[in-house]
Parts: structure tokens; C-alpha cells; sequence
């Protein structure tokens, strides 16, 4: 069914957030309101030429159907996981894309939607889209970490993404928490990074090592029982072990948030930004939930113990709200920046 154009703040941004799995892709108005959204597999063995082509056409039919042009359309925002050069506007060596590799894809969509297009990295992106309209909008600067398979992170302050010199900015997944000897090795294959500890692949992990033990409190964990079935463990399981009250997967998301405080700590100390949002799969149900409100404040409690007294009474630690509309959004907001402050330069 068309929308109510009346509805919608011109002009429009497109957003195009390409994962390993899905392309999702956006039509946004000025004022950050989703106008039509859709995604399409990547097929990430295949050339970003033939998704930017697909965009295009899922473009065309979003754009009719809710009663618009490609006229009202200013500009284009894109994200993609890194590694990438931002400033040539190339994708480098993503691992879960392998066809797309050294790929200058910023000029490609550019010539798919015959439209200028701004690039970030994906999780640049979604804080953007975090702080324009979602956890952020109240904030003029703040940190996104994503907790997923690893930890990413966006830093915004004052409607510019931190991207970096080398486009590596932001890569807070890969800050040192821990530098003993026996320090748990990063999927990056370094020791002692915040994503070795405090991801979801982490969690599942350290599950794994502590139900090795021959004592302590994984005797009667539920998780025991569940290691024997057939569903391999997750992060969700452990979720719902902790709100059934198993002391085990407590502890472990209480340890969990007590190295994300070490990583908010260091940021804290070096950004000081008004907040920090928390994204990504593993929220514990988030705030509603009476085991995410305890992640965060064990979360809060373990970064007061590092920081400035200051740091400590002002710290705001929050759950993202747009979850995976979030990429698009952002970059649809990254590319409406680039556009204003060409439009006011020129």
C-alpha cells in the first residue's frame, strides 16, 4: 500500500548496510522515519556488482510503491564490515565476503543509483543511526558497542563519525583488557582483547571452559543438562539459564560485564563521551528484563571502580533501540550529513 507522503520530510536518503548473510537496504526521510525498508541475500561469493544492481531494482519498487522519485532522493549512505578504506571509498579483505575483496565499492553504488553515496563501516553506521534516532538522539556525542559474534563499536561526537586516519577507528573490540600470561587469544589471533572476553562467541566459550570443571557451581547447572542435547550451546541458552536463576550462567554474564567495564572504562577516560550504548544480539533481554537491568548495572558498578570519580557519577550506560534497522538508518543519516554540509559549503 502507498504511504501518505504528507507523512514523510523531504528530501530522502537511501541506506545500504551489506552484512555476510543479507543486503538490508532503506529509503529514509529527513527527519530519520523509515519510509520503506526490504533485504535480499548477499550471496557473498558473487560480485558487489550484481548486489548494487539488485539494490537498485528493490530501490525502484520501494520508491513507487510508497509514492516517491528518485528526485526526492538527495544522496546515499553505505556500510560494510571492514577492513575498508574509507577516504577511496574500497572495500579491502572482509573474511565473509570473499567476492567483494580490494573492491572499490563506493563508486559502484554511486553508478548503480546514479547518486553521490558516503561509506562507513557497518558498525560506524549503526552508531550513526543510534545517535540521529534511536538510544543517542538525546546525546551530542556517544559509543555504540555491538555484542554479537565478536564486539564492534562506533564513536560519534558531534554528527562526525570517528573513523580514523587508516579507517580503523572505532575498533574497540580490540582494546586490551587483560595482559597475563595465559590471557584468552582474540579471533584476530591476539592476546587479551575485549572480544575475546566479552563477545558472544566469548561467553560460550568461557561457558565451555568453566563446564570442564570437575567442581564449583557447574554440577547442577542447567547448562549441563543442555551440553548433552543436540542444539549446539549458545549465548541465548546461558541467557535463559541466568533468568531461571542457574548460579553458573550468573556468574559468568556477571564476569562478562565486568570486562566490558574495563573496556568502558578506557574509553570513558579517552572519549568521555555523554553515553554509551550497548547493541547487538546479547542484551539479555534487555532493559525491561530483570536480568539485562543487572548486566548493565554490574556493567556501571565495574566501570566506577576504574574511572574518575566524575567519569563514575555521570555514566550513562543504555541498550540501542533500533536493532537491525540500525545500519540502514545510519548510513541513510551518515550520507544526509555529507549532503547538508555540502549543501551549506556550497
Amino acid at each position: 500500500m502507498p504511504s501518505n507522503k504528507s507523512n514523510f520530510a523531504l528530501p530522502l536518503f537511501v541506506g545500504v548496510d551489506v552484512g555476510g548473510t543479507n543486503v538490508k537496504i532503506g529509503i529514509v526521510d529527513d527527519d530519520g522515519k523509515t519510509v520503506a525498508e526490504t533485504k535480499f541475500p548477499t550471496h557473498p561469493d558473487r560480485s558487489p556488482v550484481l548486489a548494487f544492481e539488485q539494490a537498485k531494482r528493490e530501490l525502484d519498487q520501494l520508491i513507487v510503491a510508497a509514492g516517491f522519485s528518485w528526485e526526492d532522493v538527495a544522496a546515499a549512505g553505505l556500510g560494510t564490515p571492514g577492513p575498508m578504506d574509507i577516504k577511496s571509498g574500497t572495500i579491502l579483505t572482509p573474511t565473509n565476503l570473499p567476492g567483494w575483496h580490494n573492491f572499490p565499492v563506493r563508486e559502484s553504488l554511486a553508478k548503480s543509483l546514479g547518486k553521490e553515496v558516503t561509506f562507513a563501516n557497518d558498525a560506524g553506521a549503526a552508531a550513526f543511526g543510534e545517535y540521529w534516532v534511536g538510544s543517542g538522539k538525546n546525546y551530542s556525542s556517544m559509543v555504540l558497542l555491538t555484542l554479537g559474534t565478536g564486539v564492534g563499536g562506533g564513536i560519534i561526537v558531534d554528527d562526525i563519525s570517528i573513523d580514523g586516519v587508516h579507517s580503523h577507528g572505532a575498533e574497540v573490540g580490540h582494546m586490551t583488557i587483560e595482559t597475563s600470561a595465559d590471557a584468552l587469544v582474540c579471533g584476530c589471533g591476539q592476546p587479551g582483547h575485549l572480544e575475546a572476553y566479552a563477545s558472544a562467541t566469548a561467553l560460550v566459550s568461557r561457558t565451555r571452559t568453566a563446564m570442564a570443571a570437575t567442581n564449583g557451581d557447574n554440577c547442577d547447572s542447567i547448562l549441563r543438562q543442555q551440553m548433552g542435547d543436540a542444539s549446539p550451546l549458545s549465548a541465548l541458552m546461558i541467557s535463559e539459564a541466568a533468568a531461571a536463576g542457574d548460579p553458573l550462567a550468573n556468574r559468568l554474564i556477571s564476569e562478562t560485564a565486568e570486562y566490558l567495564g574495563r573496556g568502558i572504562a578506557q574509553l570513558a577516560h579517552i572519549i568521555d563521551p555523554d553515553a554509551f550504548i550497548l547493541g547487538g544480539a546479547m542484551n539479555f533481554g534487555g532493559a525491561k528484563a530483570t536480568l539485562g537491568q543487572k548486566f548493565l548495572d554490574d556493567i556501571i558498578a565495574s566501570v566506577r571502580k576504574l574511572v574518575f570519580p566524575v567519569l563514575g557519577q555521570e555514566l550513562i550506560v543504555k541498550y540501542a533501540e533500533l536493532g537491525s534497522e540500525a545500519g540502514y538508518v545510519g548510513a541513510a543519516g551518515l550520507a544526509r550529513s555529507e549532503h547538508t554540509r555540502s549543501v551549506t559549503a556550497g
